[in-house]
């Protein structure tokens, strides 16, 4: 019985050591739009910041830590979900002063390239908003991993970046807005 039980043990070591991929494979999660968001903050008349969310968010991230390059991220999220907590400034928000929401109904970002970095995943890729697309690159951050209810796997991503108005050919105003906008976006994914 104990030859068996040794057997098996120096079997499955074997089988760890010859097949690594196996034991580290890529993973990719879809973006659970209740648990995750896209928030941004900007300065006002250059004293406080003012924050706003995007309440449509859908994407999908891969994470391969056997070969990071392998991993991927991309989220949408549509201009005319923006919420400030006040329907004016939304409204204002979502015309052609600043998202045109009609015309440019989505922001979009796209990975090109994932590298492993300190912390997490250094990510290139593009973000196409307003009519206009531009490289992007930022940490991305695995955040845990876990069951939900329903005991299906689910993972979490945290990435952060600065991004400039004026690029994406939004001006108006920028006497009284600052044009860099702070972007934080955390997503949880249920694995596919």
């Amino acid at each position: 019985m104990k030859s068996t039980a040794r057997t098996f043990v120096t079997l499955s070591i074997a089988l760890a050591a010859l097949f690594p991929a196996a034991v580290l494979a890529a993973e990719t999660y879809t973006a659970d739009p209740v648990h995750s968001s896209v928030v941004f903050r900007v300065k006002h008349m250059s004293t406080s910041h003012s924050w706003g969310r995007f309440n449509d968010l859908t994407g999908s991230f891969t994470l391969d830590p056997a070969d990071p390059t392998a991993s991927k991220l991309a989220f949408t999220v549509k201009t005319a979900s923006v919420d400030t907590n006040s329907k004016d400034r939304d409204n204002h928000l979502k015309s052609p002063d600043f998202f045109n929401a009609v015309q440019f109904p989505d922001i979009t970002f796209a990975s090109k390239s994932v590298t492993k970095s300190a912390n997490g995943y250094e990510v290139r890729g593009t973000l196409s908003f307003h009519g206009v697309t531009k490289p992007v690159a930022f940490v991305l951050v695995p955040t845990g991993t876990g069951k939900d209810p329903k005991g299906n796997a689910i993972a979490g991503v945290d990435a952060n970046f600065t991004l400039k108005q004026s690029d994406f050919g939004i001006t108006k105003f920028a006497s009284a807005i600052g044009d860099e906008v702070n972007v934080f976006v955390s997503i949880e994914g249920a694995k596919k």
